[in-house]
């Protein structure tokens, strides 16, 4: 039996020393488009195949082609209207394949943090090495294509492995979103460096809401409120945390856009809301509650 890895304290919901956000906001909140590219025939993984159905699959690769081609663009014009900077969940070799929505991004300020290099390309089984050089590949692929540093880090398909931690903290990574323990940010044990958990809930991803619990889109944005009313009542004792994480060839799709849509102008209209980045949020957790 693998060993518990001890990457963070047990740390109960009640008694904990109060957060108050950035102008005495109760929740901050932050979206998470994810940005990612798909191969039709990436090199295999003995651990995880990437497409359900033989080589070629035509079907969901141009699937997720939608988000690149349509989707992106759809959901850029609704989070200009509400305001809504994204934190980009980003398959860096996006910068080489398809640099005009990094472009549109970057000028809208938004942040980009690593989701690795392909999504169809995973960690499971990399030595040090190979993890190393993906580390460095996205540190520098993001640096030359935007001006960014990276200061997140979501692993290719949540393929982590037990070093990533150790090895994101080590290159200077400042927040991690592969772990769902808390709805407030929390100090990760790591063995050089500082490092976070950045709440980024699968509970309100939309891969899961659409295609593990096959919601309607009138029922994903129900939840979407749902999930901010307790987290803002919440956060009248100690501030929370709220992420919605998004796939654009998902509820990038017409019929979807308006549910996203009223969620984000429900969402804004609240006072007491930090409506902001995971880069920003970290950066105030550690300079107000790290220690």
């Amino acid at each position: 039996m693998m060993r518990d890895p001890q990457l963070y304290s047990y740390w109960p919901y009640i008694n904990r020393s109060k957060i108050t956000w950035k102008n005495g906001a109760k929740i901050a909140f932050w979206v998470a488009p994810n940005i990612e590219f798909y191969e039709l025939d990436p090199p295999k993984n003995p651990f995880r195949t990437p497409w359900p159905r033989p080589n070629p699959d035509i079907s969901g690769y141009s699937m997720r082609d939608y988000g690149n081609r349509v989707g992106h663009y759809r959901l850029m014009e609704v989070m200009d209207k509400y305001n809504v900077r994204g934190s980009v969940s980003l398959s860096v070799a996006m910068c080489q394949h398809h640099p005009e929505i990094i472009e549109a991004c970057n000028q809208r300020n938004w942040e980009f943090f690593s989701h690795g290099i392909y999504n169809t390309r995973y960690c499971y089984g990399m030595d040090e090495t190979q993890e190393r050089a993906i580390i460095k590949d996205a540190i520098h692929t993001v640096k030359e294509a935007t001006g960014q540093k990276v200061d997140g880090w979501l692993a290719p398909a949540l393929t982590h492995t037990e070093r990533t931690f150790d090895l994101i903290a080590e290159y200077g990574i400042k927040y991690t979103c592969d772990l769902f323990q808390d709805d407030q940010p929390q100090k990760i044990n790591v063995q050089k460096g500082r490092l976070i958990s950045m709440p980024y809930s699968l509970e309100v991803n939309d891969v899961i809401c659409y295609n593990s619990y096959l919601m309607s889109p009138r029922h994903y944005g129900d939840i979407l409120k749902r999930q901010f009313d307790q987290l803002y009542l919440e956060g009248q004792d100690s501030g929370t945390v709220m992420c919605i994480p998004l796939h654009a060839y998902l509820v990038g799709h017409p019929h979807r856009i308006k549910a996203l849509e009223e969620a984000l102008k429900y969402i804004t209209s609240f006072d007491d809301v930090w409506v902001t980045t995971a880069r920003e949020i970290a950066d105030y957790y550690y300079e107000h509650y790290y220690e």
